[in-house]
């Protein structure tokens, strides 16, 4: 049992110079109130579950993938309160955590060990800075890297806030823990605070910094959308989707520990208008980023496009319209291995990196957004296709993949950064292979698209 107060006085969790940063007394209430509430950082150890399912040809990459998670799993050392995991042992510049493939890690470790989760969900947090700021990557000393001491970015560079979407789903499996739910709070408001003074854009809507220079706070590393950059703060169509998901689990945890929502909820709502309003094409029945609406010639039909239909944001109509017309389409991205990164009619799109390979975190986050649209039978088309080629790689190579080839071919033809002497995808890669997860989520597709 490890408690709130051994962390602050640790100087996990910055709360009180935090507390002093923060905007307005609405926030501050509510962290104070939330602070009383949340005191025990992990509750009594959540019930385990084991669940094997899908296509009896997955289970060998299945197997091997829990297998790689517990490889990649190391006791508790700085800067962590508990056991972490890395981002996978082939990951090229490992060790390291964090960044949003810790999140697709913790969707696979929610389905066979929910105390697994909770701990590198918390070990995701517990590094916040007092600005708000959640670190990218945390890279760890030794290995392949080795690295003499531990390193990681305090101040210029953060990462998609998806932490939400698994923290959420760790309050449900826990019955509404009010514990969980008060100390996963209480990072949510200093990471809103954060976004909103440090990666608000012109006018309305969030940017990442790649659009400025070239830290890949994004995650989506050498994107083609930002081959261009210097172009000022311009919002962002996945940053403001990202931001907008911050304000809906602010709004709905609030309700949760009794808080007072309707500032969140108003927030949300101005930012969901703005990202209908300003961030979408009509001519192309598409979203893209603010400077791509206002320049044609800029647009790129990009996976990150598909962000406001994961968050929930848009129309029914128009989300049919993006699954029917894009997703499901075999000349953009249903390919034999889906989702590309870009689609395969952009003249931009090539066998590299985020600039044309599939990566499984996509397809999942786009299978979850099917699911929110009632889609079932979209969300259970690309998985089993993604789950296909993967376990196909698997029996032909014997790992798992950083990113894949989106035709299913050799993965030695797909490149990664030419630049660097790594030029190929890891082997043996976790953070973006919720494999398990997407198993799970293609058995619920599949029951839901025969109802």
């Amino acid at each position: 049992m490890h408690s709130l107060d051994q962390l602050i006085n640790s100087g996990s969790y910055p709360v009180w110079n935090f507390f002093l940063k923060m905007p307005g007394i609405f926030f501050k209430l509510s962290f104070l109130i939330v602070l009383l509430v949340g005191i025990n950082c992990v509750p009594d150890k959540p019930e385990e579950t084991s669940r094997f399912y899908g296509k009896p040809s997955w289970q060998p990459m299945l197997e091997y993938t829990v297998a790689l998670h517990q490889k990649s799993t190391h006791p508790k050392q700085y800067p962590f309160p508990f056991e972490w995991e890395e981002i996978g042992p082939g990951y090229c510049y490992g060790p390291a955590f964090g960044h949003w493939d810790i999140i697709h890690q913790v969707f696979d470790a929610l389905e066979y060990d929910l105390d697994h989760a909770l701990k590198q969900l918390y070990n995701d947090i517990a590094n916040q800075e007092a600005s708000g700021l959640l670190p990218g990557s945390i890279w760890m000393p030794d290995g392949k890297s080795e690295r003499k001491k531990v390193e990681w970015n305090r101040s210029s560079a953060g990462h998609p806030p998806v932490w939400v979407v698994a923290a959420d789903k760790m309050i449900t499996e826990s019955n509404q823990d009010s514990k969980i739910t008060s100390n996963f709070y209480q990072a949510l408001i200093r990471q809103i605070t954060w976004f909103e003074n440090q990666r608000k854009a012109e006018g309305e809507g969030f940017f990442y910094t790649d659009i400025l220079y070239k830290l890949w706070e994004s995650g989506v590393d050498e994107g083609v959308r930002f081959d261009e950059v210097g172009m000022g703060r311009w919002a962002c169509v996945d940053a403001t989707s990202h931001v907008y998901m911050l304000y809906e689990y602010a709004e709905k945890w609030s309700l949760l520990l009794g808080i007072e929502s309707g500032f969140y909820n108003n927030r949300k709502l101005a930012i969901k208008q703005f990202i209908n309003d300003s961030l979408y094409s009509n001519t192309d029945r598409m979203y893209y980023d603010r400077w791509a609406v206002k320049e044609p010639h800029m647009r790129h039909y990009v996976i990150e496009n598909f962000w406001p239909m994961i968050a929930g944001v848009i129309s029914k109509e128009r989300a049919d319209e993006l699954i029917d017309s894009y997703l499901l389409n075999p000349s953009h991205f249903l390919t034999t291995h889906p989702v590309p990164s870009v689609s395969v009619s952009d003249p931009k799109f090539e066998l590299r990196m985020w600039r044309g390979p599939a990566w499984n975190s996509i397809t999942y986050w786009v299978a979850l957004g099917c699911m929110k649209y009632d889609r079932p039978d979209a969300a259970r088309m690309i998985l089993e296709k993604a789950l296909d080629s993967s376990a196909d790689q698997f029996a032909r190579t014997g790992t798992v993949w950083e990113f894949y080839h989106p035709h299913g071919g050799d993965q030695k033809n797909v490149k990664r950064k030419s630049q660097t002497k790594f030029n190929i995808p890891c082997e043996d890669y976790l953070g973006h292979n919720p494999l398990i997860a997407m198993t799970a989520l293609y058995d619920q597709a599949l029951n839901d698209d025969k109802k």
